[in-house]
């Protein structure tokens, strides 16, 4: 079944409110929580939220986490890893870049990266970037 932008966000914003931590060896559990509540960790004069990391009913990690990218700046540079990774772009303009292919992407974009494909982000604009990252998988 293909999902629109607009489900994808609803599963994004279902997950940021959520505040999820792993219970011991098991699934995750439930928890709710509003995004200003989030831990903020700050990276340079970047910002992250981290919303959920554990394991899914069935075994497999997620891992997800909201960045607030200063104007102009990386995460990290480009880089590849086994698990994929998601992008949802909430606000701001970013740079993604995948095997040295460049798209630009606003506000409702999103980017899926493959197990092994390298990639890396940037902000573009002169204010900051604000997307969620979701990696699906182990390394």
């Amino acid at each position: 079944m293909r999902r629109s932008r607009r489900s994808w966000f609803a599963v994004v914003a279902a997950l940021a409110g959520s505040g999820v931590r792993a219970a011991g060896q098991g699934a995750l559990s439930t928890k709710v929580s509003r995004f200003e509540d989030l831990a903020v960790n700050p990276g340079g004069k970047n910002r992250f939220r981290p919303i959920v990391e554990g394991l899914l009913h069935d075994g497999h990690p997620i891992e997800a986490h909201a960045t607030e990218l200063a104007p102009g700046n990386m995460p990290h540079g480009s880089h590849r890893h086994k698990h994929e990774e998601m992008f949802l772009i909430r606000e701001g303009a970013v740079e993604v870049t995948v095997n040295g292919k460049s798209t630009r992407l606003g506000p409702g974009g999103v980017a899926f990266i493959a197990s092994g494909e390298d990639h890396g982000v940037r902000n573009l604009g002169d204010t900051p970037a604000h997307y969620f990252v979701i990696a699906l998988g182990r390394d």
